[in-house]
């Protein structure tokens, strides 16, 4: 979690709020009352493997064995609280991995009186060389996220696999470069926030999509983008002949 945003947390949360912390296994939120998450309590704080923080909200926990809840966060069951019984909801770097954020957003809407939710961004999330040189954003994230603060809106955008050509995403250096605040998004929302999936059909439109994002950072000279629309073009009309050629793997 973005370190100023874990002391405004830490401001903003009373002495008596009851706090649940969604996902919250590879650097829980200390302040949590309760944990959400697939993993079991006694593998908590795995990003300190990593070289990351083992966890981030306080010193102490006030989460325990028995008020960690190992659950699909996904499974079509409502979660074991009361509407509303929820003071604070953290959710951070959690809905870019599931398989259905969707539900677990309507879950945190209808369960918390307000929330902190935090995500990588769109840059970020789009940049190659953040795990693999040839590879965008990290392997196990299934979307591209955008939160609109001013309308308390999230937006979620399947991650196409076409994102991880050179021309649909950014370079490495783009992401060097980004700020740490730049790396992540979040919101902060009360009495709940709006949600909803985008949905593309085509390749053409995917990659209008995604050249159109890559296109407003204007990450490449523009020798560059014009040899690099050269050599797509070159390359759709080779596989485009070995298919009317009858080879199918083309």
């Amino acid at each position: 979690m973005y370190a100023p945003n874990v002391e405004r947390l830490l401001e903003l949360i009373q002495p008596d709020d009851v706090v649940l912390d969604i996902g919250g296994w590879a650097c829980p939120f200390n302040r949590a009352n309760f944990v959400l998450d697939a993993q079991p309590y006694d593998t908590r704080g795995a990003y300190a493997l990593f070289g990351g923080p083992r966890s981030q909200g306080g010193d102490a926990e006030f989460f325990r064995a028995d008020t960690w809840i190992v659950r699909d966060i996904c499974e079509k069951t409502p979660y074991p609280f009361a509407d509303k019984s929820i003071d604070w909801v953290i959710c951070s770097h959690t809905l870019e991995d599931v398989r259905d954020p969707l539900w677990v957003c309507q879950e945190m809407t209808r369960i918390a009186k307000r929330g902190y939710i935090e995500v990588p961004s769109r840059e970020a999330e789009s940049s190659r060389g953040w795990e693999l040189p040839n590879l965008a954003g990290l392997s196990h994230h299934r979307w591209l996220i955008d939160i609109d603060p001013g309308r308390s809106h999230i937006d979620f955008l399947m991650k196409f696999h076409r994102i991880h050509t050179w021309r649909l995403s950014l370079p490495a250096a783009y992401l060097r470069d980004l700020p740490p605040e730049a790396h992540v998004q979040w919101l902060f929302w009360t009495d709940g926030f709006t949600y909803a999936e985008r949905t593309i059909h085509g390749v053409d439109k995917v990659d209008q999509e995604l050249a159109r994002f890559v296109a407003a950072k204007r990450p490449y000279p523009p020798m560059r983008r014009a040899v690099g629309r050269l050599a797509d073009l070159v390359r759709t009309s080779v596989v485009r002949l070995a298919r009317m050629r009858g080879n199918p793997r083309a």
